[in-house]
């Protein structure tokens, strides 16, 4: 009439789980049936990660006279107990073990530590009662109040506290358990009878049975009465099925009584596997193929009060024809905990949990559910208690400075409305205005000398150009798209390319220049406006055509680097071939440094208008940017390394702009007095 045991072990881990006790005791009687439960509870436990701090095994035999024994062995399984971190503690055995547990937990030696024992939560099996028979005069069921225990799921039947209400010793003639109990419950004799305790008091009978305290009787059907009388009644049923098959074979006396059947209990057992019926109160009773009960456990809470009573308050139940995850249905608002108790649910772990943002590791020569908490390591979280090792944030996603929870990157690119981007955007419009006034300027004094001095459609080429390298970097700011970093980089060097190119037609001019000045010189034959086309149209090809394999091989495209920064997602512009990106930045390089050179070589030579010294310094610009420029590329992201770029390319052509021209301009506007062919020849004089 027992359900299965195996279903009450799943209960006791499911309560645990419940109320993530991770650090529970464990209590049994010495015997095999103690020594089978904790051979299939612990390794169930473990499974579940909950250990057992302790293991108390009660003994079967105690001396309780022996104070010597009882002082040794209470001692030591006291300490056990008490002195354990574990506040839950699961009980298994038979009813004894209650008397054991509490005359461990009271012997007068020991009184002292009743507050530290009032903290526990006991966990008990359905086979232990809380009945203390004469034990409660001397112990304090209080101790136990709280405690969750299994049951055998029970119901009263119709009017049964009525029967109990009205029962008396007198109305159940021949029932000698009755008048036995009456006497030792109320403790006095009934009349007519000898009392073998020697009371003086005689019973009136007009006792109640309601006013015995919970420990001696309870005036509800408990699960073991419920199961006997449900016993009853499955053999009732099989000896009704047994009789009604003799007599269809005629095996029936003339009186047709049930005792001439006279019917042996292993004739019973086939038709008891078989047997299904509702009992009187309407709950089904059936049986399995291995002739066990099929039913569930309530789970109940025992409160107890200051007479020594208890009330057990179903507060859940145990279903065994459900999943595992809703085996176990558990009604918490229900629950009185104990009163000593500093938290509910009590706190019942080998130490303290390891809050989000921490990971276990585990501790050296103790048990897996003690453990030490460390800190997630960079880029890593842990999202809840408890957790054996750190994760990593999915894509686009980051750990707060708690890691404890992963949040969304933002995007990070130069975005116009940045104060960083418009100043930028407001320095480029604002050189390219200037940069149009001076090509205005030139125009409109085209025919002046200082105008037409070395080449003046090469000056013209270089101011456009200059024009169009702050108009580019504009390119650079905004979210990228496939358009503008497919074009931003190669418009960038192309441009910049044709400006250092005519920087060194310039030069070169001057260096030839001066040279055919020289009678029967070599380069007479290369002055003229060719040699300057020749050297731009040619550097420029180059520029080109290295552009051109770039984009055919390997373009650059849009794309997002979530992995640079920690919390935020770059988008950018993947040069595609980093070779190439390099190689078209460093032409440019090599024709300023080839510029610079011959500039610096060209500076003292004897002329009116020689640009060679302007070129020098804007050379020596040109170059100091972009020398500082590749260190500082390299080691910044995001959109800082777009605005290192654009501060190159304006710094690099304001260094062109103001080096080469604002001296011209100021000889065209404000000392247009030099800028006249007389002061050309008295300066050759």
């Amino acid at each position: 009439m027992f359900p299965e045991e195996a279903l009450q072990y799943e209960g006791i881990v499911q309560i645990l789980l419940h109320f993530r006790w991770k650090w529970v005791g464990l209590i049994t009687m010495d015997d095999e049936r103690g020594d089978r439960f904790l051979q299939t509870l612990e390794p169930m436990l473990s499974r579940n990660g909950i250990c057992a701090a302790f293991i108390e095994k009660a003994a079967r035999q105690v001396l309780w006279d022996d104070f010597d024994f009882m002082s040794n062995y209470v001692g030591d399984s006291t300490g056990n107990i008490l002195e354990s971190k574990a506040n839950a503690i699961v009980v298994y055995g038979e009813t004894g073990i209650i008397t054991w547990l509490a005359t461990i937990l009271f012997m007068p030696t020991f009184l002292k530590n009743l507050n530290e024992t009032a903290g526990k939560v006991w966990i008990v099996t359905a086979q232990v009662d809380f009945a203390f028979t004469f034990f409660h005069k001397v112990f304090d069921v209080q101790i136990f109040h709280g405690a969750l225990s299994f049951s055998i799921h029970s119901k009263d039947p119709h009017d049964f506290r009525k029967f109990l209400q009205f029962l008396k010793p007198s109305s159940s003639k021949g029932d000698g358990f009755i008048k036995d109990f009456w006497e030792q419950v109320f403790d006095c004799a009934l009349p007519g009878f000898v009392n073998p305790e020697g009371s003086c008091k005689t019973c009136t009978e007009e006792e109640r049975l309601e006013t015995v305290p919970a420990p001696f009787f309870e005036m509800s059907m408990t699960d073991h009465s419920y199961s006997v009388y449900n016993a009853v009644y499955a053999v009732a049923h099989a000896l009704h099925i047994f009789a009604s098959s003799r007599t269809k074979n005629g095996a029936m006396d003339n009186q047709g009584s049930l005792a001439s059947l006279n019917v042996q209990p292993w004739k019973l057992h086939t038709l008891l596997q078989r047997i299904a019926f509702n009992n009187t109160v309407g709950e089904e009773v059936a049986f399995n193929e291995h002739g066990v009960l099929e039913g569930g456990f309530d789970i109940t809470n025992l409160v107890t009060f200051s007479n020594d009573s208890y009330v057990r308050v179903k507060i859940g139940r145990l279903e065994p024809q459900v999943s595992l995850s809703k085996r176990i249905i558990i009604h918490e608002d229900r629950i009185q905990w104990n009163r000593q108790l500093p938290q509910v649910p009590p706190f019942s772990r080998c130490n303290d949990n390891c809050m989000p943002g921490y990971s276990r590791k585990k501790m050296e020569g103790e048990k897996f559910c003690c453990y030490s908490c460390d800190l997630c390591p960079e880029g890593k979280m842990s999202d809840k208690e408890d957790m054996d090792y750190c994760i990593t944030c999915s894509e686009g996603h980051y750990p707060t400075q708690g890691r404890e929870q992963c949040l969304p990157k933002t995007a990070n690119f130069l975005s116009f409305p940045e104060p960083m981007s418009i100043i930028l955007a407001f320095t480029a419009l604002s050189f390219s205005l200037i940069t149009a006034l001076v090509f205005m300027s030139f125009i409109k004094h085209k025919n002046t000398p200082i105008v037409k001095a070395n080449n003046r459609n090469l000056t013209y080429i270089l101011l456009i150009s200059l024009l169009l390298c702050f108009l580019c970097s504009l390119l650079f700011i905004g979210r990228p798209n496939e358009v503008t970093c497919l074009i931003r980089q190669i418009t960038f060097t192309t441009i910049f390319c044709v400006a250092v190119s005519s920087v060194l037609a310039k030069t070169v001019t001057v260096v030839v220049v001066f040279m055919a000045s020289k009678p029967g010189n070599f380069f007479r034959k290369w002055v003229g406006k060719q040699l300057s086309y020749y050297i731009v149209i040619s550097c420029s090809f180059v520029q080109v055509s290295t552009c051109v394999v770039w984009l055919g091989s390997s373009p650059p495209f849009p794309d997002m680097d979530t992995h640079s920064l920690t919390r935020e997602i770059i988008v950018q512009c993947n040069e595609g071939s980093v070779t190439m990106f390099y190689c078209a930045l460093g032409y440019n390089g090599f024709l300023a440094t080839v510029c610079f050179i011959v500039a610096f070589l060209a500076r003292k030579l004897p002329d009116s208008f020689n640009e060679a010294k302007f070129i020098t310094f804007s050379m020596l610009v040109f170059c100091s940017v972009w020398l500082s420029f590749v260190p500082t590329y390299l080691s910044t992201k995001g959109k800082y390394m777009v605005a290192v770029e654009i501060f190159s390319i304006l710094a690099s052509s304001a260094g062109l702009l103001g080096c080469i021209f604002f001296p011209k301009c100021y000889i065209i506007l404000l000392r247009p007095e030099l800028n006249r062919r007389e002061q050309l020849k008295r300066k050759r004089g």
